[in-house]
């Protein structure tokens, strides 16, 4: 990395133990950065601003990874709208404003790509933002993550505060969320098709018809796109960020199957919701700057099921 941030450089990563964080978090490391701040949520909550100023007081972080956030799948974020709403809205408020207030050289934002509108046209470009109606069964995340790049450029606009944001598709990887009650689809998948196999059941069902696309991004490529973007990019539009390459969830459920080793048959529930028809991002600004995904879909998801096996037993599946 660059002169600017030197492996001395204090940088605080938001958010350290979760799936994008902790990936951002072993990149910095194997990249030799020796001044590395965290926080458990035990120690500093981020929904607290007086406890946030006084730990950016003590520390002074000169660049920041805002990676901690309130996630979930389409079962969580439509039965608890207020917490995803208020968590996410009060932890992005804190950070940004804090490191402003004491002098941050530059801030990066995670947001996600469900701030685009439901039925956007495909790949989604940057500037679709807030051309319709978002997707109703995320809609309090998204809300929240769009009010978090739009403080980010007002910081930027009336402060000068070096903000950043990037805008990730589907993200899974080591250190994801297994519980079937708050987990994305991919990881959800894995814990099925696992529970399935040790159970010897013939056949899974899973939610809706199959038919949306997805686009998926494995954890490490997103860090490395986070460094990258520290240290190369200094613009007030956010960046897409992922593959430029998507499929239908009943592929996706068949490849996870695979690599899993489940062989029964695999039945979609149309009653259940399907959630946004397709969400494939346009990443051409980004692949300008010189940044391409590495980690091949099915290559990501044999890591992120060996992670999950080591960490789970047949008689005590891990919940995360």
């Amino acid at each position: 990395m660059p002169e600017a941030l030197t492996q001395s450089s204090r940088i605080y990563v938001a958010g350290h133990r979760g799936l994008v964080g902790s990936a951002i978090l072993r990149r910095l490391e194997q990249g030799g950065h020796q001044n590395l701040l965290t926080a458990t949520s035990a120690e500093l909550d981020l929904r607290d601003q007086a406890r946030v100023t006084r730990f950016f007081a003590e520390h002074r972080p000169e660049y920041v990874f805002v990676a901690a956030a309130k996630v979930g799948g389409i079962q969580a974020n439509a039965s608890r709208p207020a917490e995803f709403l208020y968590d996410n809205l009060a932890i992005q408020t804190n950070l940004i404003h804090a490191a402003w207030q004491h002098g941050a050289r530059k801030l990066l934002f995670l947001g996600s790509s469900c701030i685009y509108p439901r039925l956007a046209p495909q790949p989604i470009k940057e500037e679709y933002l807030l051309t319709g109606p978002l997707e109703p069964t995320n809609e309090a995340y998204a809300i929240a993550k769009i009010a978090g790049l739009k403080l980010a450029a007002a910081y930027r606009a009336q402060y000068g505060l070096a903000a950043i944001s990037l805008m990730p598709t589907n993200l899974y990887g080591p250190g994801d969320n297994f519980d079937l009650e708050t987990s994305h689809v991919l990881p959800a998948l894995i814990r099925r098709f696992h529970e399935a196999r040790i159970g010897g059941a013939p056949s899974v069902t899973l939610w809706g018809t199959g038919t949306p696309r997805r686009e998926f991004l494995h954890a490490d490529d997103l860090a490395a796109a986070a460094c990258f973007a520290m240290v190369h990019y200094d613009g007030a539009d956010p960046l897409n960020v992922g593959t430029g390459e998507d499929l239908p969830i009943a592929e996706l459920a068949q490849i996870v199957a695979r690599v899993v080793g489940y062989s029964g048959q695999i039945r979609f529930d149309p009653s259940r919701p399907d959630g946004t028809p397709r969400k494939l991002l346009d990443v051409s600004r980004f692949t300008e700057l010189g940044w391409r995904a590495s980690i091949g879909l099915e290559q990501g998801i044999a890591s992120t099921y060996q992670w999950y096996c080591e960490r789970a037993t047949a008689a005590q599946p891990m919940v995360v």
